[in-house]
């Protein structure tokens, strides 16, 4: 079953009075690759995270952001830094009576200072890392979802493309067949222009020629095994294991014998056709390209 390596999926779970929200998109790429947008509090739970990613997904670029709300109680946490607070306070006295100012000194000037941070609260990454595991779980559940069902798509498309392939070697099968004869009329008619038709060719070295031009123009062989690449590449799509590199490869194979079958024959047709092949063997390349 193709899976495609392009998808987006998005979760939101809220639990111990923390409200986690992922999002997941996922790109092609040759290998794995797993970035994580997390806050700092959270960077511990890092490996577990790509670890619960990575046990699903096996190939692409995996961009997860995961965001994370407190509640009320903690989302208002603050405290002073006291010793600062009087240290900074009593450099203003000194700059008010400096400059001869009387008014008082505006607490604005105090809270923009740092002297006012965020409490360090306690984290408990026990409870933090259920809700964020049930979060990732199901974002990561609905992206499988969305990759599949590109996947269907690409395989029908392939499907396509490859009975389209089909029908061309069946053209170049039979515009192939009868090249002894082929190569006897055109050695004849060749012969006939260059002597002016005076000089008659033994009629058995013709056709010992044109066997031996037949034979090295014949592409059987080439055929059959693109036959079977193609019996191959539906066999790897129907598996379950994922199928991108390796449809790829087999690509690449498949391209090699028709290269060799237009290197081959001497028919113009059947390069015609192996054109237009070729440029399907393309096509589906450029979309293997996304499948995992």
């Amino acid at each position: 079953m193709l899976k495609s390596m392009t998808a987006f999926a998005s979760s939101e779970r809220t639990s111990q009075n923390l409200t986690v929200s992922t999002e997941i998109r996922s790109y092609n790429s040759r290998h794995l690759d797993i970035v994580l947008r997390i806050p700092g509090s959270y960077l511990s739970l890092e490996e577990q995270i790509k670890g619960l990613v990575g046990a699903q997904i096996t190939r692409g670029r995996v961009e997860v952001t995961v965001q994370i709300r407190a509640g009320v109680d903690n989302a208002c946490a603050f405290e002073v830094d006291e010793a600062k607070a009087k240290a900074y306070h009593n450099a203003l006295l000194q700059l008010r009576d400096l400059l001869g100012l009387q008014s008082e000194i505006p607490l604005a000037l105090l809270a923009n200072s740092g002297i006012i941070r965020p409490a360090e609260v306690d984290i408990d990454m026990d409870a933090g890392w259920q809700v964020i595991r049930e979060s990732l779980t199901a974002a990561v559940s609905e992206l499988d979802v969305m990759r599949s069902r590109e996947g269907t798509a690409l395989a029908r498309d392939f499907e396509e493309r490859l009975a389209f392939i089909e029908t061309c070697m069946n053209e170049i099968e039979a515009a192939s067949s009868g090249l002894i004869d082929h190569y006897r009329d055109r050695l004849q008619e060749r012969i006939k222009v260059l002597t002016g038709g005076l000089l008659e060719i033994d009629p058995g070295r013709i056709a010992q020629e044109a066997a031996f031009l037949a034979d090295r123009s014949d592409i059987s062989e080439e055929i059959v095994r693109a036959r079977s690449h193609i019996q191959q590449f539906r066999d790897i799509m129907a598996a379950q294991e994922p199928a991108g590199r390796k449809l790829n490869f087999l690509l690449q194979e498949f391209n090699r014998e028709f290269n060799t079958m237009g290197s081959k024959t001497g028919n113009h047709k059947v390069s015609h056709i192996i054109v237009d092949v070729k440029s399907e063997i393309e096509k589906i390349r450029e979309q293997v390209q996304n499948v995992e």
